[in-house]
């Protein structure tokens, strides 16, 4: 019998791992060996990050990056991994460095490159910009501010629910990577999107999204034109950045999975 192929989720900004469950659970019944590490300084669970926000602080992009890669090197095969959010960035750099057979990058944080920075992303991470000083800190979310950054297109009541249950603390640093990409040319934002060789990567886009607008991921898809290496995207058009965890999930999920078969993963 062949060795099932490893998934890694990775998590995004103020999302704990343990939200991947479900998608866990549906992986491992279709054949593969699912898994969900945590990012540096992540607790076990939601209630433990969240009574430890310093655990997470101060990690920046090339920390959780270097961190997947410890992972991935204690696996026998590369894994095709599949992130939200940051972790979609995360997703994109490790494939780059030709360190995932394949990966889906959900609502992917911007990769330096991309241009385009709409009000709505822009008013989604204020909380975390409007204090120079949050780079080097954890930042939570009040309802209200995950109800406009995730929750915009579920009744109020299950982004309260969804609130409740997954958000912990997230490490500003990323945000300011990030923010700042375009003026740094050693930037941790930056991936190889010229690999030809790389495994196939496939762009989701939710668009309702106010933290990652369809404008960014479409803009993201572009930096890949000169490679030949499969880059794929597709959109949910009603669906906002909680499209990982909302009622909606199994869509997105069995999305992931039609298109791994398609790409005989």
């Amino acid at each position: 019998m062949s060795t099932p192929t490893p998934v890694i989720f990775i998590h995004g900004l103020w999302l704990h791992a343990a939200s991947w469950a479900p998608w866990i659970d549906l992986f491992r019944g279709a054949g593969y060996e699912p898994s969900a590490p945590g990012w540096p300084g992540d607790a076990d669970t939601v209630e433990a990050t969240r009574a430890n926000p310093d655990g997470v602080a101060d990690h920046g992009i090339d920390d959780v990056v270097e961190h997947y890669a410890k992972i991935i090197d204690g696996l026998d095969t590369r894994p095709i991994l599949i992130g939200h959010s940051f972790g979609g960035m995360i997703a994109q750099k490790l494939l780059g460095r030709d360190q995932a057979a394949a990966a889906i990058a959900i609502d992917a944080a911007q990769i330096k490159g991309v241009l385009p920075v709409p009000l709505s992303a822009l008013r989604a991470t204020l909380p975390v910009f409007k204090n120079p000083g949050n780079r080097h800190r954890a930042v939570s979310l009040t309802a209200e501010q995950f109800r406009f950054a995730f929750g915009n297109a579920v009744p109020e009541a299950e982004s309260d629910e969804l609130y409740e249950r997954w958000t912990i603390p997230a490490p500003g640093k990323p945000l300011f990577e990030a923010a700042a990409a375009n003026f740094d040319p050693h930037s941790p934002a930056k991936v190889n999107t010229a690999n030809e060789s790389r495994g196939p990567l496939l762009l989701i886009m939710g668009g309702r999204d106010h933290t990652v607008p369809e404008a960014v991921t479409r803009a993201t898809l572009k930096q890949y034109r000169h490679s030949s290496a499969v880059t794929d995207i597709l959109e949910f058009p009603d669906r906002a950045h909680s499209l990982t965890i909302d009622s909606g999930w199994r869509d997105v999920a069995d999305a992931s999975l039609a298109w791994l078969k398609g790409q005989s993963l």
